[in-house]
């Protein structure tokens, strides 16, 4: 079975959210790893695991950030890292693949799904053989006790439930 690690230094794990439900607000993980590991070159069999340092949260916006770290939100204390692990892959032809899997964060474990484009297989400059993927999915905050809400004069939410993932992945096989 071949195992490939996700290459940090390529890869970029972000996120949106309605701010206001008019404007979007973006951020990312600075800090996090993962690896797949797949016997078919088409990763159609692949298992991944992943997981992200919630001290490494950057939306641009230092007091945002501390908001987030703190138990209203993903109280990074008690809780340093978010995870998710594969459970089962469907391949939809033409490099498009839904991963299910558990995504567990702030102790709650929930099962999601993720779309993911499959861009291929290349060596890099290193002579290292790496494959791509673009992932994005959807989820609801609230399903894991991210529950911070206000509600602004006209009775909008000031940040909402649902959180668009995006995800950039480049992963690097490791030698035999």
């Amino acid at each position: 079975m071949a195992t490939w690690t996700i290459d940090t230094t390529h890869s970029e794990v972000g996120f949106k959210v309605k701010h206001l439900v008019i404007s979007t607000v973006t951020g990312k993980f600075k800090r996090f790893e993962g690896n797949i590991q797949s016997d078919k070159e088409d990763f159609s069999d692949a298992k991944i695991q992943f997981n992200a340092d919630i001290n490494s949260i950057d939306t641009g916006n230092e007091g945002r950030d501390g908001h987030l770290k703190s138990p209203d939100f993903f109280d990074a204390a008690g809780h340093p890292q978010l995870s998710f692990v594969s459970n089962s892959i469907a391949n939809h032809g033409g490099g498009d693949f839904i991963v299910k899997g558990n995504l567990t964060i702030k102790g709650v474990t929930k099962p999601v799904e993720l779309d993911v484009e499959y861009g291929g297989i290349q060596k890099d400059f290193y002579g290292n053989t790496v494959a791509g993927f673009e992932i994005s999915g959807k989820i609801n905050r609230q399903d894991f006790g991210l529950t911070w809400s206000a509600a602004t004069e006209t009775g909008g939410l000031v940040v909402s439930d649902e959180v668009k993932l995006q995800i950039n992945v480049e992963a690097i096989r490791k030698a035999s």
